[in-house]
C-alpha cells in the first residue's frame, strides 16, 4: 500500500469540518519546565468524543455509501475508537455495534451504549478483532479503527493542523501508537508540512505491536498485557507500518507505571487530565531528549482523555506513585 499523501489529507479536513473541533494547539510553560526544553501540546483530548478518533470515524461514516450505512456498521475497539464510531454514528442516524473487549474502561462501553450503539463484549482484544471479522462478513459495514486509508488520512488532520498551528520551529514530534493510525497520518502530514521534524512513536510494554513489526519486518500477532487498553492492539496493519517505516525516526517502548507517572504529572504541570496512553509521551520525551541534545522543541500530541479519576488513581496506587 502507498503513504497517505498531503491531498488525502487535506481532502479529509474538509470533509470532517464541521463535524469535529480544531483542537488547541498551544506552547506548555509547565511541560517546558519540568522537561527542560520548549513543549508545544497539540490537545487532542478536547476532541469530540474526548480523543482524536471523532476524526477517522467522521470520515470512515461520510463516506460510505447510502448502502454501506444502511446496513448498520461495525467497530472493535479498547475504548476511544468505539466511543467515537457509537456517538459519530448516532449523530448521522447510522445504527451502530461496537465490539470491546471486556478489559475496555466500563466508561467507554457506558458512553457507546448511551450513544445508541449495540455493545458486544468479548474476553481479550483478539476475540474482539475475531467477532468483528465475523459480523462484518454477515453483512456489516466495517469501520477500522486503523487499517483504513480513509481513516488514516482523517487523523493526519491532527498533523496538518500541529503543523499549520505551532508557533515554534518543533524539531520533535511525539505521537502514541496503538494500532498506528494516528501516527501513520501525522507523520504524513509533517513530512509534507515540516520536512525537517523527527517522529517519534510511543509503544507501552505488552502494548508493543508496532515495535514487533519493525523487528520482524512486517506486522505479526503480540500478546496483550499492557494496563493501556487503549493502545492494545493485536496486530498493527501492513498499511501503517508503511507508514511508520518510512517516516517514523524510531519507536519507544515505556513501562506502564511510566505511563501512569507521565498522566500524572500532564495533571499537574501541564493542567490537563490525560489517559495513559497520553501518558506514555512524557517518559519518552526524556529520552528523546538525551538522544537529540540541546536545541530540541517537542511537540507532543495529546491523544486523548477517556479515563476517569478512579481508574489513574487505582493504577498510581498498583505501581506506588504519588
Amino acid at each position: 500500500m502507498g503513504i497517505v499523501d498531503i491531498e488525502a489529507i487535506e481532502s479529509a479536513a474538509e470533509l470532517i469540518a464541521g463535524h469535529v473541533v480544531r483542537t488547541p494547539t498551544v506552547p506548555s510553560p509547565g511541560l517546558t519546565a519540568l522537561l527542560g526544553a520548549p513543549v508545544t501540546a497539540k490537545l487532542e483530548l478536547l476532541q469530540r468524543t474526548g480523543s482524536f478518533k471523532a476524526r477517522g470515524a467522521t470520515a470512515k461514516l461520510l463516506s460510505l455509501s447510502e448502502a454501506d450505512r444502511a446496513a448498520g456498521v461495525v467497530a472493535v475497539s479498547g475504548g476511544n475508537h468505539g466511543i467515537a464510531v457509537a456517538v459519530m454514528a448516532g449523530a448521522l442516524d447510522v445504527k451502530a455495534t461496537v465490539v470491546m473487549p471486556k478489559s475496555a474502561p466500563a466508561r467507554a462501553v457506558r458512553i457507546a451504549e448511551e450513544a445508541g450503539a449495540l455493545v458486544r463484549l468479548t474476553d481479550d482484544m483478539g476475540s474482539a478483532f475475531a467477532l468483528m471479522s465475523q459480523l462484518e462478513a454477515e453483512g456489516l459495514t466495517l469501520v477500522h479503527p486503523y487499517d483504513d486509508p480513509v481513516v488514516v488520512a482523517a487523523q493526519g488532520t491532527v498533523g496538518l493542523e500541529l503543523a499549520d498551528d505551532a508557533d515554534d520551529e518543533l524539531t520533535d514530534v511525539l505521537v502514541s501508537i496503538g494500532g498506528g493510525g494516528l501516527i501513520a497520518g501525522v507523520a504524513a502530514a509533517l513530512r509534507a508540512r515540516r520536512p525537517g521534524v523527527r517522529i517519534w512513536g510511543v509503544e507501552t510494554e505488552g502494548a508493543e505491536a508496532m515495535s514487533q513489526a519493525l523487528a520482524a519486518g512486517g506486522p505479526v500477532p503480540v500478546v496483550l498485557s499492557s494496563i493501556v487498553s487503549t493502545l492494545s492492539a493485536p496486530s498493527v496493519s501492513q498499511l501503517t507500518y508503511d507508514h511508520v517505516s518510512a517516516l517514523v525516526t524510531e519507536v519507544l517502548v515505556v513501562s506502564d507505571a511510566e505511563a501512569v507517572q507521565g498522566t500524572l504529572d500532564l495533571a499537574e504541570h501541564a493542567k490537563v487530565w490525560t489517559e495513559p496512553a497520553a501518558g506514555c509521551l512524557l517518559p519518552a520525551a526524556r529520552r528523546v531528549l538525551e538522544r537529540v541534545g540541546d536545541g530540541a522543541r517537542l511537540g507532543l500530541v495529546v491523544c486523548g482523555g477517556n479515563v476517569t479519576t478512579w481508574d489513574v488513581m487505582s493504577w498510581a496506587d498498583r505501581f506506588g506513585l504519588r
